[in-house]
């Protein structure tokens, strides 16, 4: 999804704010709504937000990076999310993390592909232990796994 222009950002926040009586105790909900029409938080509709529920941008910002679920940057078609918590961790988390990150060519900092197809992220647990290290694409969920799969499972998704 290409970037949003500000205008239909913010039109998209005002509809939402709308829907919710402008009050700031709905900045969740509002956040929540505008994100799933943009699949991420543009800045345009965030300042919308701010102005409209009067709310200080900087107190919509910490909400809105706080939650993980979340993002201020528009997201890849397919989410990944590498388990780091211990048990992945020891069986190998990091090199699997950097197998993903050799493969789709991303760069020291960045989590999406420049085509937007793949967003990679790093959680803490995702209840998995069992098969360890893992992984999910979307809500298939990667297990055992080894740093030369990698290549495999990530062309079955495009």
């Amino acid at each position: 999804m290409p970037v949003v222009e500000a205008d239909r950002a913010a039109e998209k926040a005002d509809m939402v704010i709308e829907s919710y009586g402008a009050r700031t105790e709905s900045l969740i909900h509002v956040l929540q709504d505008v994100q799933a029409e943009f699949d991420y938080l543009p800045r345009p509709a965030l300042r919308r937000v701010s102005e409209r529920l009067r709310l200080p941008l900087a107190e919509v910002l910490r909400v809105a990076t706080f939650y993980s679920a979340f993002s201020l940057e528009p997201r890849g078609e397919h989410l990944i999310s590498v388990c780091t918590g211990t048990a992945c961790h020891v069986k190998g988390a990091p090199r699997i993390l950097d197998a993903i990150h050799r493969k789709l060519g991303l760069e020291e900092g960045r989590q999406t592909t420049d085509d937007l197809k793949f967003t990679v992220k790093s959680v803490r647990c995702l209840g998995c232990c069992a098969l360890a290290p893992v992984m999910t694409i979307d809500a298939d969920i990667h297990g055992l796994l080894t740093p030369n799969q990698i290549p495999k499972i990530l062309s079955s998704y495009g």
